[in-house]
């Protein structure tokens, strides 16, 4: 596991990951904790929570939500009681994701509804709340708060049979666009990851179910490999961090270059 050697930087600043019982999402909130930050998670399921608390609790500070991202009250409520027990809300990081695989044909509405239930429409809820939280609380530094949403080079480049994620991610990536200009001289700073293939629990089970599909992926990537999950949060870190402290508005892509590459057929 990747470590960062800036040791406890964040003592004393709280933070929120959602979908931050795997994946990056909980490399994210491992790294925050193990750098002194107070570590809120939320996801759907008990048992992968628990089994985060637990991954989690071994280097820091750390408490677990069963929640659905795209329920806006519960969502709503989970932020401002965070903030609320622990005097502040210094750092969202909006991962959650929903993803349909399906060529627009056969497509459903309710799919396309519930990619952007969760992809876009929890991103802006969260986000809306946390910057009432955090307008609302002292300057730490040089900033009052700092949001990180995922995006995913889905939202940046084309391909088939991913419409609904795409379109949502591509939302998202606007919305963080947009947000940041009203947060610029609030002292909260919203910025984009945007990650493309990386070596999630769900990644390494679809390359076992299709090897050669999988190995074309790979190796259509600049840098031949995908990323590792410890990779993707200390960008996210960083960017949530006083060291960005005059980054805001980006979209920033860590995927091995596959975003600034012009294919060419061999």
């Amino acid at each position: 596991m990747a470590q960062n050697m800036t040791g406890q930087d964040m003592l004393g600043k709280v933070a929120l990951v959602t979908g931050g019982s795997d994946g990056i999402g909980l490399a994210t909130a491992r790294l925050l904790a193990l750098r002194g930050a107070t570590v809120a998670i939320c996801a759907r399921r008990e048992d992968k929570l628990e089994a985060a608390r637990a991954e989690i609790a071994a280097v820091g500070s750390v408490e677990v939500h069963q929640l659905d991202v795209s329920d806006e009250a519960a969502f709503t409520a989970l932020i401002e009681d965070i903030a609320a027990r622990h005097g502040r809300l210094d750092m969202l990081v909006n991962n959650a994701m929903s993803v349909h695989y399906a060529p627009i044909a056969k497509l459903t509405l309710e799919h396309w509804r519930k990619d952007f239930a969760v992809n876009a429409d929890a991103v802006f809820v969260g986000t809306k709340a946390a910057m009432k939280v955090m307008t609302a609380q002292e300057m730490t530094g040089r900033q009052r708060g700092s949001i990180v949403n995922i995006a995913s080079t889905c939202g940046i480049r084309a391909l088939p049979n991913m419409a609904s994620y795409s379109a949502s991610k591509a939302a998202l990536v606007h919305f963080t666009a947009a947000a940041a200009m009203e947060g610029a001289t609030l002292g909260i700073r919203v910025n984009a990851i945007v990650p493309g293939q990386v070596q999630t629990a769900a990644t390494v089970d679809y390359e076992s179910r299709a090897p050669e599909y999988a190995a074309q992926t790979t190796q259509a990537i600049p840098m031949q490999r995908g990323g590792d999950p410890d990779e993707l949060a200390q960008a996210i870190v960083f960017m949530l961090s006083e060291a960005a402290s005059y980054i805001t508005g980006t979209a920033l892509p860590v995927d091995g270059g596959k975003a600034a590459q012009l294919y060419m057929p061999g």
